[in-house]
């Protein structure tokens, strides 16, 4: 009789218990060691050039010299490719601006420049005086009716380059032509290079903090360079240069744009020059601008004709001693 019973309990279990398929074992993870993580760059040993370009294989230096390079499109050089006809001179601009200078901000130097015909060439430095971030604009009118903008802008300071320079050149649309050709008549061209205010009855005012501006227009034959401090009516003279061209270089590159948080605006300096003339002051010529440094040698004068030396009078030869009488004593 227990071995029925027993053999009934062994049924009863078996037929109620879980298929082997849905038992969970219980697994207790045992931590492993890590294994070292994977290096993934240049050797240890590897010189800057080639960790630069790891981990493809250096160049042949050769390939530096004699692989051809991408030629610049026509808006980084507007008037490239020109030879210097006969008789033709190259702008000759007094902006104090070398051609290295140029250089390093990446533009073609001015004085490089052949300008025929309608052409012309706007430049605009802006240089404030509690900053040493710079821009440089310059606007071309070519002949064929294009029209072109640079744009650069950079700290101009303490280091071999230009610091943080950046730079744009645009084409901007057909047409824009006309409204550029006309600031060359302005009367402002016929101004004093460096200018102060004077106003009646009260000295002569004298601006310390600020932004000055270096305008220079380039025209066939042609160079003339303004440069305006800080002083508001001095400025405001050059207002509608001004904001032709620095507001089409603004609109091109955000960091380009973010130097100028005012936008490109001249109606305050425009407003303070137009307040100067009617209550009857002037711009006059700087007496201090552009003083040599010290030690500058002075230029040197315009040589003359020597005056030829005056020629010595003949000499007359003494009149002979008189001779004794014949027979005479001593």
């Amino acid at each position: 009789m227990s071995r029925v019973r027993a053999a009934i309990a062994f049924l009863i279990a078996l037929s109620v218990a879980a298929p082997a398929s849905a038992q969970i074992p219980l697994i207790i993870p045992i931590p492993r060691k890590k294994p070292p993580p994977t290096v993934i760059g240049p050797p240890p040993d590897a010189t800057p050039a080639e960790a630069e370009i790891w981990p493809f294989p250096p160049p042949d230096p050769k390939s530096w010299w004699e692989e051809k390079r991408l030629k610049p499109d026509e808006a980084a050089d507007p008037l490239g490719g020109r030879r210097m006809r006969r008789g033709e001179l190259q702008a000759a601009p007094d902006n104090g601006v070398a051609p290295s200078t140029y250089r390093l901000w990446g533009l073609m130097p001015l004085q490089w420049q052949l300008v025929r015909g309608d052409e012309m060439i706007l430049e605009v430095w802006t240089r404030p005086s509690n900053s040493v971030r710079q821009t440089v604009s310059r606007l071309t009118v070519r002949g064929d009716g294009d029209v072109f903008i640079q744009g650069r802008a950079g700290l101009a300071c303490c280091e071999a380059v230009i610091g943080r320079r950046m730079g744009f050149d645009a084409k901007l649309p057909p047409g824009s032509a006309s409204r550029f050709l006309a600031l060359r008549d302005l009367p402002i061209w016929r101004s004093p290079r460096d200018v102060r205010v004077v106003e009646p009855d009260a000295a002569d005012a004298i601006c310390l903090e600020g932004t000055a501006y270096d305008v220079t227009l380039v025209t066939p034959g042609r160079s003339v360079t303004l440069h305006r401090a800080c002083d508001p009516a001095e400025v405001g003279e050059a207002a509608d240069v001004l904001e032709a061209v620095m507001g089409t270089a603004l609109g091109h590159d955000p960091r380009f744009d973010v130097i100028f948080s005012g936008g490109a605006n001249f109606a305050n300096a425009r407003g303070a020059y137009r307040e100067l003339v009617a209550g009857g002051g002037r711009l006059k010529v700087n007496p201090d601008a552009r003083l040599p440094p010290p030690g500058a040698e002075p230029a040197p004068l315009p040589e003359t004709e020597p005056t030829p030396p005056a020629r010595p009078a003949p000499q007359v030869a003494p009149p002979p001693a008189p001779r004794g009488s014949p027979g005479g004593g001593s």
